[in-house]
């Protein structure tokens, strides 16, 4: 059969490899800002855009779907073309796509900073970004398959394999996460609420990590580690076993983030065993990565491009048994709410998603600029000061972890919790968080160096932005099977349904999980004395939402003694029925806020304390790493929302009466009125009108519902 000639467009392969090193500079760098709040609080400035809660979501979203997302996008626009022997589908939707992609990053760290979140980790996006994201998302896909269908290769290989199963799985994840009801333009409700919330969100958040930063990057894996080696595929079989049973098991595994949470306990387990399960074929794509090499090891030693690689499939490896270890509730008990988990997130982050980004960056610049790497030299630099800043990072947040673990539970001889305190802890662990930011300083020097580099190769290179390629066209056979076909080489030439059979493997988890929740009622045990939220409460709550407090506070106060000791009641599913997003956090960098507003079982804070903490928390303790929040007490409380939030909250089925928002603000005067006196009565003037008075109103109505006698203090036993 006569060739076809066409041209590969290394254009956008271009753009967004540009894109991937800018954002990756801008996500590291706020990242290091984040890590040295953690010593030097004051680094924020007094300002509300700096601190620790507004820009940790800008420093995740930016690694995420900037940093690495872009760097997704660089390597499946090179590997795909080359893989289908064919030009992308369309340039237009090539352009839409990332110029699209770009206006959400950016859109995406201009909310952050100024305070509109959704306030649900990873999912932080307001509701028209949101839609924004699922018409770029589609706009990919549709590129994406309209490729793979004109592609002159019979069949599909396995790299795209993954590729598919990225596309179609993080569109069901986003679109079901992300359903909120909206109040304004940039402030909505999630449709769901409480235990119902959390699961959706860490069925999202887990497999957000699984099908972002885990297939696609395997699929990269699977194209340019056998280029770089310059050998095939380990095993065409494994492959096959390790992307079917890792797309089926990863999506069952997210509620394995809400172990001893208020979750029903067979939702937990169910993601206890997927989780555990999962080393197999997480371990089976690494071994076939790494077997690969096989008979090349001498090159590794020689070329910075295989060591980056070795090191990124062996980071997946550690992260994909780590992570199951950790969803066991043993491990558990002591890894969560620790900086184990961060330590165990930047393990995958930097090792595997990060150097296989720079591998593959390496890799394919020198070619579509047609010239060689600048300085094989600076790489390998690049290589040692990154995996150093790796070490040097990861080691002291485990030193950290079992430090704070260790010191939440212990208790005196007399059975008394040993640190009552909070704060004891936060403070013994300011030596570990400085060692962190080092390990994140000597990754980020050694990625300028890779820049560097980079940009030196660009340089001395010319983009080949129309590159010649030639193939015969596909020849189109019957859709039955042929002789001696296999079922799964027949489905890799059919590439619709393909994508068809993965939806629903990867759909029947999530609905398994998901769906009793809200058809069983008896998994949400309803308590009577549970009422909404008073207007001035829903504005607090929404301040505090606002400010991102969950990125440093739990509201789940876990069954354990040292946790019911120091907090109070263990929580409940029932108490969190009218929380609009629920606020249960994954990082305790300061203490469990679910009880804060009891009187009894512990000290008591009384409004006079919370108005001097977030005023200048250093007053209280000049230990604390919490930043001021000094503009709480300037700004004005905008009441004029009120009534939409209700109005909403009701549609949602929270019981507020009917009519209610038309007097609601008159219920939040009342309330802010009395506060305000009080403060006044403890020797602080602050007017109602003031954002800290709903503050305030909201952290004191925390845990009062569910208040029962059980709480108040008794003579306690050992743990």
């Amino acid at each position: 059969m006569e060739n076809q000639n066409f041209y590969y467009d290394n254009k956008i392969v271009r753009s967004f490899a540009y894109a991937t090193l800018f954002w990756g500079v801008i996500g590291m760098v706020v990242g290091l800002l984040v890590a040295l709040e953690f010593i030097w609080p004051q680094l924020s400035f007094g300002l509300p855009y700096l601190t620790f809660g507004r820009i940790r979501p800008i420093h995740t979203n930016a690694v995420i779907f900037a940093f690495v997302g872009n760097g997704i996008f660089t390597g499946i626009y090179y590997s795909l073309q080359r893989l289908c022997k064919a030009r992308m589908f369309s340039n237009v939707l090539s352009k839409i796509h990332f110029w699209g992609w770009q206006l959400i990053i950016v859109s995406a760290a201009l909310t952050f900073a100024f305070g509109f979140t959704t306030g649900k980790e990873y999912a932080e996006l307001e509701w028209p970004i949101d839609i924004a994201v699922a018409v770029i998302w589609i706009v990919f896909g549709w590129n994406m398959i309209g490729t793979i269908i004109k592609r002159r290769t019979r069949h599909i290989y396995v790299a795209i394999w993954f590729y598919l199963a990225t596309f179609v799985t993080i569109a069901v994840l986003h679109v079901t996460n992300s359903i909120e009801i909206p109040v304004s333009w940039l402030k909505s409700y999630p449709v769901y609420a409480g235990v119902q919330d959390a699961l959706v969100q860490w069925w999202y958040g887990h497999n957000a990590v699984a099908f972002f930063l885990t297939t696609p990057f395997l699929g990269l894996m699977y194209y340019f580690l056998p280029k770089a080696a310059n050998r095939p595929i380990y095993s065409y079989r494994l492959s096959i076993v390790h992307f079917w049973a890792l797309i089926f098991l990863y999506i069952w595994a997210g509620p394995h983030h809400l172990i001893y949470s208020a979750l029903p306990n067979w939702t937990q387990s169910l993601g206890v065993v997927f989780s555990v399960m999962l080393i197999a074929p997480s371990w089976g794509g690494m071994v076939n990565g790494l077997l690969t090499l096989r008979g090349a090891w001498d090159r590794v030693r020689e070329d910075p491009v295989l060591k980056f690689m070795v090191v990124a499939v062996t980071a997946y490896g550690m992260s994909t048994f780590e992570g199951p270890m950790m969803s066991t509730k043993t491990v558990n008990s002591i890894s969560h709410f620790t900086d184990w988990t961060v330590g165990h997130a930047h393990i995958g982050a930097l090792g595997w998603n990060g150097f296989l980004t720079f591998a593959v960056l390496y890799w394919l610049i020198p070619r579509i600029f047609q010239t060689t790497l600048y300085s094989r030299k600076m790489a390998n630099t690049h290589f040692w000061i990154g995996t150093l800043g790796i070490i040097f990072y990861a080691v002291p947040l485990y030193w950290g972890a079992i430090t704070q673990f260790s010191m939440w539970k212990e208790f005196t001889q007399d059975g008394f919790l040993k640190y009552p305190n909070f704060l004891e802890t936060v403070t013994q662990l300011k030596p570990m968080y400085a060692a962190r930011a080092i390990g994140g300083g000597l990754y980020i020097t050694g990625a300028l160096l890779g820049i560097v580099n980079l940009i030196r190769t660009i340089k001395a290179g010319k983009l080949l932005p129309e590159e010649a390629a030639s193939a015969p066209a596909l020849e189109r056979i019957s859709n039955s099977r042929s002789s001696g076909e296999s079922p799964h080489r027949w489905l890799e030439r059919k590439p619709v349904q393909f994508v068809i059979i993965a939806l629903v493997v990867i759909l029947i988890g999530g609905l398994i999980e998901i769906v009793p929740l809200y058809l069983v009622k008896t998994n949400i045990p309803t308590i009577a004395s549970v009422r909404p939220y008073k207007p001035l409460e829903l504005q607090g709550r929404d301040i505090y939402v606002r400010e991102g407090c969950y990125t440093c506070h739990s509201q789940q106060v876990r069954p354990f003694r040292s946790e019911t000791e120091r907090y109070g009641e263990y929580a409940k599913a029932g108490e969190y029925v009218y929380d609009h997003p629920f606020q249960w956090g994954s990082k305790r960098n300061g203490p469990d806020l679910s009880r804060e507003g009891v009187t009894t079982g512990r000290q008591y804070k009384p409004d006079s304390w919370h108005y001097t903490h977030l005023l200048n928390p250093q007053k209280l303790n000049e230990q604390s790493i919490m930043p001021v929040y000094k503009w709480l007490i300037a700004n004005d409380l905008d009441i004029s929302s009120t009534a939409r939030k209700i109005r909403v909250m009701q549609f949602l089925g929270v019981p507020y009466p009917q009519g209610f928002d038309k007097t609601a603000n008159e219920n939040l005067l009342a309330q802010a009125t009395a506060i305000s006196n009080n403060l006044k009565s403890q020797g602080i003037q602050v007017e109602p009108g003031k954002e800290v008075i709903a503050v305030i109103a909201y952290l004191q109505r925390l845990g009062k519902d569910v208040h029962t006698a059980s709480q108040i203090v008794t003579p306690p036993t050992k743990e």
